[in-house]
């Protein structure tokens, strides 16, 4: 097997270097910080401790699937999951306000209903059907399948099935979360309630593509759970199962570019001048964070 050189200490670098070392390869990662999570982390002071990250865990499945693959402790075995309910209150300008159960499509429609009027609840659900279509579409191809050698073809049409709407003559379909709200929805607390899935994630729903909308689905669908002492333990339940897999981890050493030899990654570049030499390359960064050709073509 091969010597694999992960950049970054991300949950999904984690993720990938814990599934590459129980196929049997030597896997090092390489991070430039001193601790591992990447965006989970943790703040301490005076005793007390919080979380600079994430405050839930929207998609458990995904950490279900990890775990069963690179150990015999599960999940719930290594942290504690606990629902959320209500998932999320929300206060509008005009004083509005409405609390929605979690993982509950029946109870959403009827809490809209109550808060916002008749209808506002079957205008949600009929919504969330259509991003049901958008996740069925999307969920093999980008999370559960090796990515297509043709991956291009993915972006050749929006997966989102919105409803056409006719503006300046033309028929249109939405393109962007803000569309989907104004066009489908047709009450600015239902958009308000679609936009805020977008912004917890930090994208801007006015540029948003419209295949975002499956955030909001997948919470009724999945939940929100919340990790008992903070989504900081995820990440270390993740990094512990990597140490057990025996990934290797290197801290304070920054990656400044990859190596390349004969047309193919071989190794990574850190910034004190040393190279470390490997068989393949998964960069759990942005590519263009190091600034090298290779990078900026998939790593390798």
């Amino acid at each position: 097997m091969g010597r694999i050189a992960v950049i970054g200490a991300g949950m999904g670098a984690m993720a990938a270097a814990a599934r590459l070392a129980v196929a049997g390869h030597r896997v090092t990662v390489y991070e430039r910080t001193d601790t591992y999570g990447g965006g989970v982390r943790r703040f301490e002071r005076d005793g007390f401790a919080f979380d600079t990250g994430p405050g839930l865990l929207p998609l458990p499945a995904v950490y279900r699937d990890l775990f069963v693959k690179t150990g015999k402790e599960p999940l719930e075995g290594c942290v504690e999951l606990v629902q959320v309910d209500p998932s999320a209150r929300h206060v509008f300008a005009d004083g509005t306000q409405v609390s929605l159960p979690n993982a509950s499509r029946a109870g959403v429609v009827t809490a809209l209903d109550e808060a916002l009027g008749a209808g506002a609840g079957q205008r949600w659900g009929d919504f969330l059907v259509r991003a049901r279509e958008a996740w069925d579409r999307t969920r093999r191809p980008l999370l559960e399948e090796p990515l297509w050698p043709n991956w291009q073809v993915l972006a050749e049409r929006e997966p989102y099935p919105s409803v056409p709407h006719k503006k300046l003559l033309r028929t249109r379909r939405a393109a962007t979360v803000t569309e989907i709200g104004a066009w489908e929805l047709r009450d600015e607390r239902l958009a308000a309630v679609l936009e805020s899935h977008a912004l917890a994630y930090g994208l801007d729903p006015r540029t948003a593509p419209a295949s975002a909308a499956v955030l909001p689905y997948l919470e009724h669908a999945f939940g929100t759970w919340y990790v008992r002492g903070g989504i900081r333990e995820l990440a270390r339940a993740v990094y512990e199962r990597c140490v057990q897999r025996r990934v290797g981890f290197v801290f304070g050493a920054e990656v400044t570019g990859i190596l390349e030899k004969d047309g193919r990654a071989a190794g990574v570049e850190l910034a004190d001048g040393s190279v470390a030499e490997a068989d393949f390359v998964v960069a759990g960064v942005a590519p263009e964070a190091l600034g090298h050709p290779a990078a900026r073509a998939g790593g390798g």
